[in-house]
Parts: C-alpha cells; structure tokens; sequence
C-alpha cells in the first residue's frame, strides 16, 4: 500500500475502533452536503433497470464489488501474477529480461520494500495503460462533440480521447508522426476513438512513454512505447458500463492479449472524490519508518 493512502486507512482503523461497519460509514450523512460515497448501491433488476443513452460515457463511474478489479494490485485484471500457468504471459526475449530487471512490490516476485524499483515510487506518472490497472475505485469521464475526458483519482490525473474523426499518430523512434510533423512521446500517449455502435466506442492509443519510464502494472509486467492499446466501453444500460482493453506490443510480447473486462456502475454525480496522490514526502518518510525497516536495513 503506497503511504498517500493513508488517509484511506486512518478512515477504516476509526470505523473498527467506534464499532462502525464500512455500510455504516458509506451510508453517513453528507454534513453541509459534502457526500462521501456509497459503495453498495441497490442492485439493477429488470424492474428498475433505464435504457442506455445513446453515444454518451459521462458520468461518475464505480467499479462492482468497488474493490479487486478497480485496484488490480496483484496484476491486470484478467491476468494476475500469481504464479499460476495460466497467468503466465507470451513475453518475447527482450520482454522476458525486462521483467527479471524490474523489482515490484507486489506479484509472485514482489522484494522487500526498500529494494523495489519501481518509478511510482518516485511518483513519477503512471502512464497510459497502467493508470487503468492500479485505482479505478471513483473515475469520472465527461465529454462533448470532439472528445472525452477521463478523470483518474489516483494523483489527480486525465487523459483526453478524442472523437472528432482525426487519425491516430504514426508510430516512428522514440516519437510519433502527425501529418509529418514529428511529436514528442507522451505518458498518457495519443488516444483516438469512433463510435462503433450507438452504445459501444473504441479507443486506441500510441506514443507512449519508453519502458525505463512506466510499467504495466504493480508487479512489474513491462511495456514498451511501441505499445498499441485497444479499449472499448460499452454502454450496457444505463447504469452500467463495460471497459475492456487489449494491448499488442511486439517488442515485449509476443502476440496481443487482453488485460482487463468488467463492469462500472453509475455512481452519485455529487460525491466529494477523495485526494489519492503521490507524495515524495511521503514516499520518504514511509520508507524510514516502515519500508527499510521490513527490508532489514
């Protein structure tokens, strides 16, 4: 657990200690009208559930069952590293000896505290597509006729997919090229999507960061800035909303596979979404007082 979560932990340690259970605390009430959220909103029947609008992913958006698949902090979502054969990835040579060279804290091979290397922890920016493997708990997306906003929690950030019709950027060394003008690479990389259906868009993106700057996700998995990332949202009903994404990266593995495929549920637009950031402060002080101590050092 990264130490700009403490904030998060404070808040569950008071509810044990006042006899309070997480319903309880979710279901308080919003003094001055400053909503906290609910985490357990009644379910979706046939009785209550809308029709979906058409061409329309704004809104407040909760995973289901909030955590597990909103965090994914033992891997992707459909691929944990967790030792198990079937989770094992088609890394190609290069791929493989990335993987070995980076030291995550979680994950069949997480090290101790103080030997991880990972560049969260120098709160440098996730990056595109890890942000979407690591805290999905309250994302927020508003759009209009050019392009939609995604609103991350964690440390505040957004990336923009745009859907004016404009062509995705062409990969070239270290940059991307747009109508022959050379660009420069980016953490969130260029993402541009179309409407496939009424209720379904998808999103591809490129130009991201190289592999010595962002990873895949928490236990270290690699990814290369000749990644291509293929998301689609799909507009279920109202209330729900299913995100999928699928990565091809040729330098780092060997054929395309998915990462993640579920649900979010629409959540209370007025929810007061709490700060979740990365502190270098905070990251020092967590490894003197707990990280170099666990590692013995």
């Amino acid at each position: 657990m990264m130490p700009n979560s403490t904030c998060v932990l404070a808040l569950g340690l008071l509810a044990v200690a006042w006899g309070l259970s997480a319903d309880t605390l979710a279901q308080s009430p919003a003094p001055g009208g400053w909503r906290a959220p609910n985490y357990s909103p009644p379910p979706i029947t046939d009785a209550n559930r809308k029709p979906a609008p058409r061409r329309s992913l704004t809104g407040t958006w909760i995973p289901f069952g909030r955590f597990g698949v909103g965090t994914q902090a033992g891997g992707v979502h459909l691929k944990p590293n967790n030792g198990s054969p079937e989770n094992q990835l088609p890394y190609t040579p290069f791929g493989l000896e990335l993987y070995k060279a980076h030291k995550a804290l979680e994950g069949a091979d997480a090290v101790r505290p103080a030997e991880g290397n990972d560049p969260r922890n120098l709160c440098e920016p996730l990056g595109m597509p890890r942000t979407n493997h690591y805290n999905l708990n309250v994302t927020q997306i508003f759009q209009d006729e050019y392009k939609i906003a995604i609103l991350y929690q964690y440390d505040n950030r957004w990336r923009i997919i745009w859907t004016d019709g404009r062509e995705l950027p062409k990969l070239v060394d270290g940059a991307v090229e747009i109508g022959g003008e050379i660009r420069e690479q980016r953490f969130f990389g260029y993402s541009v999507g179309r409407w496939v259906d009424d209720y379904t868009l998808e999103a591809q993106t490129v130009g991201t960061m190289p592999e010595d700057r962002v990873w895949l996700d928490s236990t270290g998995r690699p990814i290369s800035d000749q990644v291509r990332v293929t998301e689609r949202f799909r507009r279920v009903d109202y209330d729900t909303v299913e995100w999928s994404e699928t990565i091809d990266d040729p330098k780092v593995y060997a054929k395309p596979w998915e990462t993640m495929r579920f649900q979010m549920r629409l959540h209370d637009p007025r929810t007061d979404v709490m700060e979740y950031y990365c502190s270098p402060v905070e990251q020092q002080n967590y490894n003197k007082f707990f990280g170099n101590g666990v590692s013995g050092k």
